[in-house]
């Protein structure tokens, strides 16, 4: 479960982090966390078919408290957070990563911003209902 498995992170700050940041996301999407394999809390999900034809089921929204930092999966990508992420305060990212090594050391509101945006974002994309 989800509750057992932040339970079990080993590292105070991620624990501390990860406890906020399910609070925040089940806050805003409205769902109950659900582990994605051993390592990721998702919510909601989305239906994706390739051109290729491959096809799937995946999360939403989702974090995983790593050892380096806590990996928040913003799904639909950075292109169009220029400016929020740069008031966001001390993190990297990769095209659907953000990695954080400690939430006290950031703009929470505007991470905050940037998780709503990004439910609606895929929302509207995956024609998702709420």
């Amino acid at each position: 479960s989800v509750a057992v498995f932040i339970a079990a992170v080993k590292y105070p700050i991620r624990k501390r982090d990860s406890k906020r940041v399910l609070a925040l996301m089940k806050e805003i999407t409205g769902k109950r966390p659900v582990m994605w394999g051993s390592s990721i809390v998702g919510f909601d999900q989305y239906h994706y078919k390739y051109a290729s034809g491959r096809e799937g089921d995946w999360m939403m929204l989702g974090f995983s408290p790593r050892k380096d930092s806590l990996t928040i999966y913003i799904m639909p990508g950075f292109k169009q957070y220029g400016d929020l992420l740069s008031r966001l305060g001390p993190h990297k990212h990769s095209v659907s990563c953000l990695y954080i090594t400690n939430l006290a050391k950031i703009d929470l509101a505007v991470l905050e911003e940037i998780i709503r945006d990004s439910v609606r974002r895929m929302k509207e994309i995956y024609s998702v209902e709420n």
